[in-house]
Parts: C-alpha cells; structure tokens; sequence
C-alpha cells in the first residue's frame, strides 16, 4: 500500500515532526510505502499564493524550512524504516522554480525562446503555455545539466537513505536520462520507482518499463463516471481486462480514488464519488495492482485542500479509518492479493441477472478470494457460478455460494469472501 503524505497540511504543525509522530498509524493500516510531496525549498519568483506551489523547487539538494531541518527528515527516514515502511521522494524533473540556484550562473541549463529568455513549460498539443508561469523549463539537450540533476538524486538515496522516487510528469523526460540515472541509483541499493504517467501519454507503454509503478488514470477517470451512473460494472471490468493485457506484471498499477492533484483542483471523494467511495476504495485494493490512500483520505477528509497555502484537516477516525484497517491487514496478509510479476491471478466472474454487478477472483499458492461489487444506486439481484463455503473478510462469518442461489445486495454494497 502507498500514501501520499502531503507534509504542509497533514497537520496544524505542518512539519516533518508532526507526521514522523503519527508514522505508527500508518504501521497499523498495513502501509508500505510512504511517498512524500516534494519537500525542497519552494522559489518566490514569480511564485503562485502565499506559500508557492512544491513543484516550483529551488534547490535540489536542501529541505524546506518550512517543514524542518535535514536532521528532522533523516530522523522521519530512520523511523519509517524502523517500522518495516519504505520512502521515497516527489521529484521535479521537469522544471524548477525562478530562483533556484541554477538560475544565475547556469541559464543554459533552461529552455529559451527566440529572444533568448527563459520559458515556462509549453504543452506540445498547442505550442502554448501550460499556465505554469511560477516554474522554468529545463533544458535536457544540455549534458550538463543532466548531469546535475542525476547527482542531485544519487545525494538523496546515498546520503539520506531514501528508497526512491515519485517522478512529476515522469512522461517529459527522455528515457536515455533514466537510463543511466536508474542505473546508478539501483548500484547504491534496491529502489522504487513510481511514474506519473500511464500508457496514454507519449511514449507511455515504453517509459513504463523503466519503472516499477505507473497510475491507472484511465481507471480513475472510469471510476468516477461509474459512480455517477454515466458508465456501467461491465465498462469498469473491460477496462481492467483490456489494461492488464497491455501492462502485463511488471509493472505495478496505482489505484486510487484521490490524490493531491484530484483533490485540491476536481473534488474530494465525496464530490466524486458520493456513497461509492468504499466500494471503489475496496475495489482499489482488491483490484491487480498497488492501492494509494492520499493524507487525509483515512480521516474521512471532506474539503478541498489550499495548494498554494497553508491548510489542514480535523483527525477524526471513523468508517473510513475502519474500512482502511480491514483493508490493509487483507492486503497484506493475503498472497492473493500481491502485486506485480509475483502477484496473485484475476479471474473475472460472470453474473447473470445484473450487468451492475462486477465480480472477480483472485488466487496464489491455495489463498482464493472472491469479490462481488454492486456498482450501481439501485438494489441488484444475481446469481454466482460458484459452490463453496467462503469466510467475509470483515467478521469471518461463513457465506454460501451456490449457482443455484439468488443474492440480493444494497447500493454500492461489495462483498469479499475468503475462501
């Protein structure tokens, strides 16, 4: 399991201090991976907001001091692994703030225009500005410069101990820079590589291959007409049928049903999903691939977070919390339920009856797990081709299920039934 800790707002404190107290609970609901927004210092030229935006970086190699010092983080790394949990780090590639310390003495490391000045990223659908007027291309036909910033990330992994990286617009970067850098980062020790991109974007189905990790957007994007009644059960299992075909196992599908970007520009979970957001949460972890829970998300988080500013959320546990412990002691005690080229098989199950009735099962090594999700807001009655004894995974009460049988099941209602 992956989360995103977005350290600024994760608490009132936003520090590094404030969230190493709370990694314990992160233990508990069965997290692994802990990827932390970008924690350099953030430029003031040309900056969006009061406090500027993490992806406008100004020093790659420093912390920022908003969130602590580097002593703070080197203690955040020792506890996290302490606890058998991994780091790694958001990382710009693609772009750095107005005055980072580039900017000065090395502008050729920047892409310019004709006039020879500096430019913020342009999109290459339209030629236009994407609108990020607080960041500075960089340029990656300069050797120089890529050298610099492959350093910049062999310093963290040698001399902080980080496991690996989230790689910001993984997809504007040429793959010949990951080549060598990945290979001098994987000389030090194993690390892990999570890409922000999907086979959709240019070059996606080859980038992927460099990485252990990528994210189901087309999924996400899916889930979400789902839960609004636009698409059906069967438009979300074709889809998870057509994209294991295409990615295969090597690479790890992130799942999830929000993240920074989701929910400070398109909505919170609710806004999105309504009363089937756990169904889709369960789904995210029972599904082939790597569920990520974003800071706030086990809280039952209900607003959009500021990005440019301070903010926070009340930490008050209730069923989210709940379904998110039930879930990840399933995650990760079930080998049925691994990702990746060792991971479990998935097996879709036809009902007949109700095509808003999506089901599968998962199996390793004996361990067979049986999921069925009403993904509807009416009431579904079906059948299963299945007999057997089951166990729901909740309370281990024993579940029947049997050809011959009719079920009923509420709105949004899912089962998932230990075999």
């Amino acid at each position: 399991m992956l989360y995103e800790a977005n350290i600024r707002q994760y608490s009132s404190e936003g520090t590094f201090n404030a969230f190493t107290k709370d990694l314990p609970v992160l233990k508990e609901m069965g997290v692994k991976v802990i990827w932390l927004m970008p924690i350099n210092p953030i430029s003031s030229t040309k900056s969006k907001g009061p406090l500027g935006s993490y992806y406008a970086v100004s020093d790659y190699t420093k912390v920022n001091p908003e969130f602590g010092t580097l002593k703070d983080f080197k203690f955040l790394v020792k506890k996290a692994h302490s606890l058998g949990m991994y780091i790694i780090l958001d990382w710009v590639p693609g772009h750095t703030g107005w005055d980072h310390v580039w900017m000065e003495d090395n502008s050729d490391f920047y892409l310019k225009n004709k006039k020879g000045e500096i430019i913020d990223p342009i999109d290459f659908r339209t030629g236009k500005s994407f609108g990020w007027t607080d960041v500075a291309d960089l340029n990656y036909d300069n050797l120089e410069m890529q050298e610099a910033l492959s350093q910049a990330m062999l310093y963290w992994v040698k001399e902080i101990n980080i496991d690996g990286y989230r790689i910001d617009q993984a997809y504007a970067v040429p793959q010949a820079f990951y080549d060598k850098t990945f290979e001098a980062l994987r000389e030090i020790k194993p690390i892990f590589l999570l890409a922000e991109t999907d086979i959709y974007h240019p070059g996606g189905l080859g980038l992927i291959s460099k990485f252990d990790a990528s994210y189901d957007w087309p999924g996400h994007s899916l889930s979400k007409d789902v839960a609004k009644g636009v698409k059906s059960a069967n438009d979300f299992a074709r889809h998870i049928d057509f994209t294991l075909k295409r990615y295969g196992k090597e690479n790890i599908l992130v799942n999830f049903v929000s993240n920074h970007d989701e929910n400070s520009w398109n909505g919170t979970i609710k806004e999105s999903y309504g009363p089937a957001s756990h169904v889709f949460t369960a789904l995210n972890y029972t599904t082939p691939g790597m569920p990520l829970i974003y800071s706030g998300q086990e809280y039952d988080l209900n607003k959009r977070l500021r990005f440019f500013e301070k903010d926070s959320f009340p930490k008050n546990t209730g069923k989210t919390m709940e379904l998110l412990l039930q879930l990840g002691a399933l995650k990760n005690n079930h080998k049925a339920l691994a990702s990746g080229k060792n991971g479990g098989s998935y097996k879709r199950l036809l009902n007949t009856k109700n095509k808003q009735v999506f089901s599968f099962e998962r199996g390793k090594e004996g361990d067979t797990l049986v999921v069925i999700a009403n993904l509807s807001k009416d009431y579904a009655q079906f059948t299963m081709p299945l007999e057997g004894m089951y166990r729901r995974y909740e309370d281990y009460k024993p579940k029947r299920l049997s050809a011959s049988y009719q079920y009923d099941m509420k709105p949004w209602e899912f089962w998932i039934l230990i075999k």
